[in-house]
């Protein structure tokens, strides 16, 4: 089957946090991790059989998706997992604020990499504990994380360490070897492990292959919280159904006991788009990834020949970290959105001299940005 990924879809004039930004300014938004697709046949039907039935009281977990969830994990990771260490959430989000204050009392702290995904760093700030950051490091075209340097900052009050794999920014992919390291750290400092995998199926370099923290060993298992959805995937964002999974009861009874008549459970429509998406969602996934890594190396390309701008091709995601440290202007952000560029600012994520750029756009979208950013760097002199 054939999926049209040039299609343009009219977003501005619909209720899309990401074109309704910059309102009627010529902007293109290039920034919230949303692509500018149709989500794939198989959801939208799903949803209109689901929808014509016509009754939308609470509802079950569907059976189905717990097995496929299953089945899931251990085809395409290796992964053994059980039902009971499933906790459906409405977003990845909410994980990571539930495993902050599940896994840290208040004089306690987190580690996080840095830059990364905003709410790590809010989720910290929300709770008011304190988090150590881990700097990422350029390291053979890829970003990794310091561990090393980050040793020697430690107070020893530090209980959890938030990771982001594949890492956004940067779409970075950890090597079995590097989570190795990662697990290693943990185990010296006696850390639970929050992991976001959100970005797991979104692979782009050839024979990089994920592998999910808690599959690592039963000590990474019994350690970890592993957070995932279909959302970015199959771009059913603002359908919020996500899940952690816990194998220890332990620490699976402290995350409820947090989340408990505060965050609320998962949607009967999204139980069914998140179905039908890791069901029958694949032949759709593998289209989408073949225009993705077009639309990266492209981009990577594009980018790289333009002065004062550099950026590693990320490995996963849609999410290109563009190193902007050169240009002779205060904010690379506000530069771009005066140029009609939207992109997320370095700021958010720990870096100012950066912008994030979404590239899960048609190829026109595509386009027309780069020719703006050549413009505005022209525009420099």
């Amino acid at each position: 089957m054939a999926f049209n990924f040039d299609q343009r879809i009219d977003r501005r004039h619909s209720d899309s946090v990401k074109w309704h930004k910059y309102g009627d300014r010529d902007v293109l938004p290039l920034w919230v991790a949303d692509t500018d697709f149709l989500s794939p046949p198989c959801v939208i039907d799903a949803l209109h059989e689901r929808v014509s039935h016509g009754v939308f009281g609470y509802g079950d977990t569907p059976t189905e998706l717990i097995d496929v969830i299953i089945a899931r994990m251990a085809t395409r990771y290796q992964w053994q997992i059980e039902a009971d260490w499933l906790v459906f959430l409405p977003g990845v989000v909410s994980g990571l604020n539930i495993c902050v204050r599940a896994f840290t009392a208040a004089h306690e702290g987190t580690l996080a990499p840095t830059p990364i995904y905003p709410p790590f760093r809010t989720a910290a700030q929300l709770a008011q504990r304190a988090q150590l950051n881990v700097q990422m490091r350029p390291q053979q075209g890829r970003w990794v994380p310091d561990f090393e340097a980050a040793e020697t900052q430690l107070n020893g009050q530090e209980r959890l360490l938030m990771l982001c794999n594949p890492h956004n920014p940067g779409g970075t992919v950890y090597r079995r070897d590097e989570l190795e390291a990662q697990l290693a750290f943990a185990q010296r400092h006696d850390l639970v492990v929050c992991s976001d995998e959100i970005h797991c199926d979104l692979l782009l370099e050839p024979g990089v292959q994920h592998i999910p923290f808690a599959s690592l060993s039963e000590d990474a298992a019994q350690r970890s919280v592993t957070l995932l959805a279909p959302s970015k995937t199959f771009n059913i964002a603002g359908l919020g159904a996500s899940l952690a999974i816990i194998p220890n009861p332990e620490l699976r009874q402290r995350f409820r006991a947090i989340a408990k008549g505060i965050v609320p459970s998962v949607d009967v429509l999204a139980f069914v788009a998140a179905t039908a998406a890791w069901r029958d969602g694949q032949p759709w996934l593998d289209a989408q990834l073949d225009y993705l890594r077009a639309n990266r190396d492209e981009l990577v390309q594009r980018v790289n020949q333009m002065g004062g701008l550099s950026v590693y091709s990320p490995e996963a995601t849609y999410l290109a970290w563009i190193d902007a440290h050169q240009l002779p202007v205060a904010s690379p952000a506000l530069f771009f959105e005066k140029q009609g560029l939207g992109f997320s600012p370095g700021r958010d994520f720990g870096d100012d001299g950066f912008v994030r750029f979404n590239f899960g756009c048609t190829r026109a979208t595509l386009t027309e940005a780069i020719k703006r950013m050549e413009t505005a760097i022209n525009s420099l002199g």
